[in-house]
């Protein structure tokens, strides 16, 4: 494919709000080519600087109008796609104020999917298995208009003390109440 349509084809889904991709999403944006073609084709707009890979699996349109705060966590969404995935442990005490630092570069998401880390030029990706069931995920996390849901403050800090992290940095008096 023309690197001009490959362009009109990213700013169409863009215009849409959607401008980060998982590897298999790339059939549909590029429904014409062959397996073959659409490889060369993204690989030749990765070369040029059209489409980011921040992390294996996951492409990002360079010149997206919609690049932002909420970049972090939409790579975050879509590296565990099909999954349950909230954000809680320290990223979510920080934003309650429960812990004194604030993980800069830094998200900690649990999911029902693999554990792992991810290096993307937007942040670390910390993802933590919990074996909650979908119930009660929902029932303990919040929905902030972003695209990832967050820990109730209770439910972070308990999910902190199961999975065995480091408690000195919380503040006892605003881990009191959710």
């Amino acid at each position: 494919m023309k690197q001009s349509e490959a362009i009109k084809r990213l700013a169409e889904f863009d215009q849409r709000g959607r401008y980060i991709f998982a590897a298999r999403d790339m059939s549909k944006v590029f429904p014409e080519d062959t397996p073959r073609g659409r490889e060369a084709t993204l690989k030749r707009l990765v070369n040029e600087g059209i489409l980011e890979r921040p992390s294996k699996g996951v492409y990002l349109y360079a010149l997206s109008q919609h690049k932002g705060p909420d970049t972090l966590e939409i790579i975050a969404k879509t590296l565990r796609r099909g999954e349950y995935s909230y954000i809680s442990l320290e990223s979510a005490l920080s934003e309650y104020g429960v812990i004194s630092q604030i993980p800069v570069g830094r998200l900690t998401v649990m999911t029902t999917g693999r554990k792992g880390e991810y290096k993307t030029p937007y942040g670390v990706i910390e993802f933590t298995h919990t074996k909650r069931l979908v119930p009660e995920i929902l029932a303990v996390t919040k929905d902030r208009g972003r695209p990832l849901k967050i820990a109730a403050r209770m439910a972070a800090l308990r999910d902190l003390k199961r999975v065995g992290r480091n408690t000195h940095l919380i503040d006892e008096k605003d881990s009191q109440d959710d």
